[in-house]
């Protein structure tokens, strides 16, 4: 017969049981990847990294109660702008068995991504059209290991910035298009020259790397060009005070897609808020950590687009926007 004393000892221990299986719970580590194509390592550093959008999936996950050197490793990998590294960077970033890696725009490190692998969680926060690009099945029902927003409505994008340049700046006949040459060969590419076909305007290619402007900066030195168009890429994301600076020098009125090339003084952009898609990006992350498949969760298309002026960067360069965009504004820098 058990002892009263050994009865009550057992009972206390099976009490714990669940007490010690919610506190391996809670403090189980999760590793998350966050990869980019050109941001400098520096810029992705710290609890509040330099880089907005890294900084608000940060902040995204710590909302969330993810926190690093308590519950989460994060593996931060950049390619530095050295895209044939992009592959080997992959490798490795799987290689430290992630629950999850949130890729830094566009496609092409998901691509490189799920060539490793088709089953660790790939998040894209601002992806192009990720069907078109073989990455899911559908939006709708990605199925694979991918999911994540869209950071435009496919292609035509850019063909509609272009536009809206040209309604902003009637008299621009000749328009530099600031681009890597896969995006000029692309879809997007395409669709900016037919529209600029369309709109009677020159379109001049000035061509970058992820981390060399010189080259493109030089000839629009040379050409002056009416306004300058520039691409939707990450490489134009990181280096959006590089190139409002030199919009602003000359000066060159200029359509950007991101909001944040405006707030660091370039004229207008047109396009989603990458920086709010990355802090929802950790709820992405929140969910696949928790069990949910990545092939389950839908693929946002974006709902808002917006058109971004800043006022005090025309008046500082002399320029006057027409007044029929100017009233289509959604928010002016003033």
């Amino acid at each position: 017969m058990m002892k009263r004393r050994e009865f009550i000892t057992l009972l206390g221990g099976a009490a714990a049981w669940p007490r010690a299986a919610r506190a391996q719970q809670v403090s189980k580590i999760y590793r998350v990847g966050l990869f980019f194509s050109s941001t400098p390592p520096a810029e992705m550093a710290g609890p509040d990294p330099i880089i907005p959008p890294a900084r608000a999936f940060l902040h995204g996950l710590r909302d969330l109660g993810y926190i690093e050197g308590r519950n989460l490793i994060l593996e931060r990998r950049t390619a530095e702008g050295k895209f044939e590294r992009i592959p080997e960077i992959a490798a490795e970033l799987v290689g430290r068995n992630p629950d999850a890696v949130v890729t830094g725009g566009g496609n092409f490190l998901a691509q490189a991504l799920q060539r490793v692998s088709k089953t660790v969680p790939i998040v894209m926060p601002d992806s192009d059209d990720p069907v078109e690009a073989g990455l899911v099945a559908s939006l709708a029902r990605p199925g694979g290991n991918i999911t994540g927003f869209m950071g435009n409505t496919g292609p035509e994008f850019e063909a509609k910035r272009l536009e809206l340049l040209k309604e902003g700046f009637p008299e621009a006949i000749r328009v530099a298009y600031l681009a890597m040459k896969d995006i000029w060969q692309g879809p997007a590419g395409q669709h900016v020259q037919a529209a600029a076909r369309t709109l009677g305007v020159t379109l001049m290619y000035a061509e970058h790397s992820p981390d060399n402007y010189a080259d493109a900066f030089a000839l629009m030195i040379q050409d002056r060009p009416d306004a300058l168009l520039v691409s939707r890429h990450g490489a134009n994301f990181v280096n959006r005070q590089l190139i409002a600076d030199f919009a602003a020098k000359q000066p060159i009125p200029g359509m950007y897609p991101y909001r944040d090339s405006v707030i660091a003084g370039g004229l207008m952009s047109y396009g989603v808020n990458v920086v709010e898609l990355f802090r929802r990006a950790a709820g992405l992350v929140d969910k696949i950590v928790k069990g949910t498949k990545p092939g389950d969760i839908p693929i946002e298309r974006p709902t808002k687009i917006e058109l971004v002026i800043n006022l005090k960067s025309a008046n500082a360069q002399g320029l006057t926007i027409s007044p029929t965009l100017f009233a289509r504004a959604d928010e002016v820098i003033e």
